[in-house]
């Protein structure tokens, strides 16, 4: 995958980001209204959709654009589709409304159901999380780039370092709460952070956390680019039955739960999957 190619969709999503910050930051009463299937959308959102899909439409010819604020194909048109961008303009926008800083933006590449280019952009830090296949991951931010990756656990459980855990702020706390005694009685102690929006696959990929349990719904768009970047940096994103996360492969949207796993080399299924069968 090209380096070129990822550098051109960093840009977009900094200018998506900057539309973004024009309404988070302007002194207007923020304007929320409900979409069919209950989620929030600003006019912040729809601001970084009129950046994102014209700009990534001109980069590869022939590859379609599937954004969150556009009307979606039918099934039978999408299955058609080898490669295409799925993009969330703004991911997280409970946390923008809360204006807490935890939204990005997201674009990622996906062939043949593989995301294999991925952007997260956060705008409110100018934080860039990106990676594509082959080519590893990098993390931007003031300070300059670095390679990021995943972190062995291991060495951290010889220590009796804590596992880290990241999960929602909004969904699916109970049944996390169920797997974090799980893994406790198995692995000692557990340090869980909430916070919003796909930041929280970027932390596994950076070697800030260890695991991500998703125990509650997403859809595709919320996880395709930070996944782009763990699979970069050396994770993985699997299933309950610890089948790889997959890309448009029926007509709904919506992902199975699953796990953003850092350390591949550690048998997280026999301890996650005990869990699931509990």
């Amino acid at each position: 995958m090209d380096r070129v190619l990822l550098e051109q969709v960093i840009d977009i999503c900094k200018r998506a980001g900057e539309a973004i910050l024009e309404v988070y930051h302007s002194s207007e009463e923020l304007q929320v209204e409900t979409k069919k299937d209950d989620s929030p959308v600003t006019v912040a959102d729809l601001a970084a959709h009129k950046v994102l899909a014209p700009a990534l439409a001109q980069l590869i010819e022939g590859v379609p654009v599937l954004s969150e604020e556009e009307e979606i194909p039918s099934f039978d048109e999408r299955s058609q589709w080898q490669r295409y961008w799925i993009v969330d303009p703004l991911d997280g926008t409970k946390e923008f409304i809360r204006r807490n800083g935890e939204f990005t933006v997201n674009v990622a590449l996906i062939d043949n159901g593989e995301p294999v280019l991925g952007v997260v952009h956060v705008p409110v830090l100018d934080i860039t999380y990106a990676g594509c296949k082959g080519e590893g991951a990098i993390k931007r931010d003031a300070s300059g780039e670095n390679q990021i990756q995943v972190r062995s656990l291991k060495p951290r459980l010889e220590k009796k370092e804590v596992v880290e855990l990241v999960a929602s702020r909004s969904h699916g706390t109970g049944t996390v709460d169920q797997l974090v005694q799980r893994i406790e009685s198995e692995l000692g102690t557990v340090a869980c952070k909430n916070m919003g929006s796909s930041l929280k696959l970027c932390l596994v990929a950076e070697g800030a956390a260890d695991l991500y349990p998703r125990l509650a719904p997403t859809c595709e768009w919320d996880t395709a680019a930070a996944q782009a970047v763990v699979e970069a940096a050396g994770g993985i994103v699997v299933d309950e039955d610890f089948n790889l996360l997959r890309y448009n492969s029926k007509e709904s949207l919506l992902n199975p739960f699953f796990y953003v796993i850092g350390d591949t080399s550690f048998d997280w299924q026999a301890l996650l999957k005990s869990q699931s069968t509990a």
